[in-house]
């Protein structure tokens, strides 16, 4: 199950505590008006119940019960009514639409709800000497007042729903701005992942709260480690142009002094053992240098109309005795005039790393397969062998420069340093194109490259 965004399970939370403070404060209101008007309608038929208990008496001389003739039938919204032990009316009415039947009883309050009216009820049993029992009911409806109370409650009941749903739309509102730092700083830091540009910075304005004080820190690191990496390649470059002038001469007196010394001799296996070493060198530090231009955005690519198929085939060619020492077929599936608009020297290199990383790390007796074409689309390439393959948890950092997933193999096979396939990998975006790798451990590789139409 996918986990919740910190933004939507900030608003959830900030939602249901309003829900829930409103709900209460709903339920307070509810249950607070009910018993205002419950109290109120109790107080008032109560009162106009009890002031008539002393009206009412048995008059002697003329045999009959008598009801003081002030008494109103309707007084204080209160209907008022006596009655005889058996329910038979002696004074007073009842309203319109009261319902029928009503049972009597003694000091408790009832309501009743008939034909959309609510009716308070109020009884009181009197003895009046010489008569014998008698009900006195008072009878009340809501007034405007408590009407008003309670439709205000029914309003604010049904309105809960949508303040529920506006409470959660303006908590989401105020959570999506209080963590816009955060998407400016997940942003900033997707930018220099993707690529690589140590420059960029969160740039918030200056606040005083902790995310604008997180983003500030981490405009601060990130100048620190633009200034780290900026002195990192100035040294690799540097470097690199050092080496190279001591390297050439180092090259250049070791193929002279191979020209005068013995052939078959000691003193001659040692001086093509240090020109081999030597132009290995060159070559690491050619990519060294090629590398810190391209960091720098320095390296410029001088881009043509090039036929990739014919330095494909003749990259191939070349390597064919590389190959051929190991006993390892080269296959070639090249369509025919394949042309796109890139820096000839550099696609060379491309062909020259992916075909012999293949030779190096294919098995004897082993077969490589290269492949190039092309459609709408674009161009699609490949080289393919079925050597010691790549572990899977090796196999995302093959493009890291100087990565080796096995040093030792490494050095002691006089393969690379570990740059080939980052200069592949640069050379491949630099022309606008992407590539993979794909492999399984003990069964082979497959580089997969792609260039955009010409």
């Amino acid at each position: 199950m996918k986990r919740l965004s910190i933004k939507m399970r900030v608003t959830l939370w900030y939602t249901g505590i309003m829900v829930l403070l409103s709900g209460l404060a709903l339920a307070v209101l509810l249950s607070a008006s009910n018993r205002y008007i419950q109290n109120n309608v109790k107080n008032r038929l109560e009162e106009r119940v009890f002031s008539c208990l002393h009206e009412i008496k048995w008059d002697w001389e003329d045999g009959q019960l008598d009801i003081d003739d002030d008494l109103s039938v309707f007084q204080n919204e209160v209907w008022l009514g006596i009655y005889d032990r058996l329910g038979y009316p002696l004074f007073g009415q009842a309203p319109g639409n009261f319902p029928d039947g009503m049972v009597f009883k003694d000091g408790r309050q009832q309501v009743i709800r008939e034909g959309g009216s609510v009716w308070h009820v109020y009884d009181r049993h009197l003895e009046v000497p010489g008569y014998g029992p008698v009900w006195i009911r008072g009878i009340s409806s809501q007034t405007d007042s408590e009407e008003a109370l309670t439709a205000i409650s029914h309003i604010a009941l049904v309105l809960f729903p949508f303040l529920a749903a506006l409470a959660a739309v303006g908590g989401y509102l105020i959570t999506k701005r209080a963590f816009l730092p955060v998407i400016q700083m997940s942003a900033t830091a997707r930018g220099i992942s993707t690529g690589g540009d140590l420059s960029q910075r969160i740039g918030l304005v200056k606040g005083k709260d902790e995310l604008y004080q997180l983003a500030g820190t981490f405009d601060e690191m990130l100048e620190q480690l633009e200034r780290q990496f900026e002195k990192e390649k100035r040294f690799t470059s540097d470097v690199s142009h050092e080496l190279r002038t001591p390297i050439s001469v180092i090259i250049s007196q070791c193929e002279y002094a191979l020209e005068h010394a013995p052939e078959g001799s000691p003193e001659s296996e040692s001086l093509q053992s240090i020109l081999e070493q030597s132009q290995r060198m060159a070559r690491l530090v050619s990519q060294l240098l090629t590398l810190s231009r391209a960091d720098c955005n320095t390296q410029q690519l001088q881009l043509e109309t090039v036929n990739i198929s014919e330095l494909c085939e003749m990259v191939a060619q070349e390597l064919e005795e590389a190959a051929a020492q190991k006993s390892i077929s080269l296959e070639l599936a090249v369509q025919p005039d394949v042309l796109i608009q890139a820096d000839e020297t550099m696609i060379m290199r491309l062909f020259i790393n992916l075909i012999s990383n293949a030779v190096s790390y294919g098995r004897t007796g082993g077969h490589i397969k290269v492949g190039l074409s092309s459609d709408e689309k674009g161009v699609k390439g490949y080289v393919k062998d079925d050597g010691i393959g790549i572990p899977e948890e090796c196999l995302g950092h093959v493009w890291e420069r100087f990565y080796q997933v096995n040093p030792s193999r490494t050095v002691e096979k006089g393969r690379g340093a570990g740059l080939g396939l980052s200069m592949v990998k640069w050379i491949v975006s630099a022309h606008g194109g992407s590539i993979r790798a794909e492999s399984e451990l003990g069964k082979g590789s497959c580089f997969s490259f792609e260039f955009p139409v010409l």
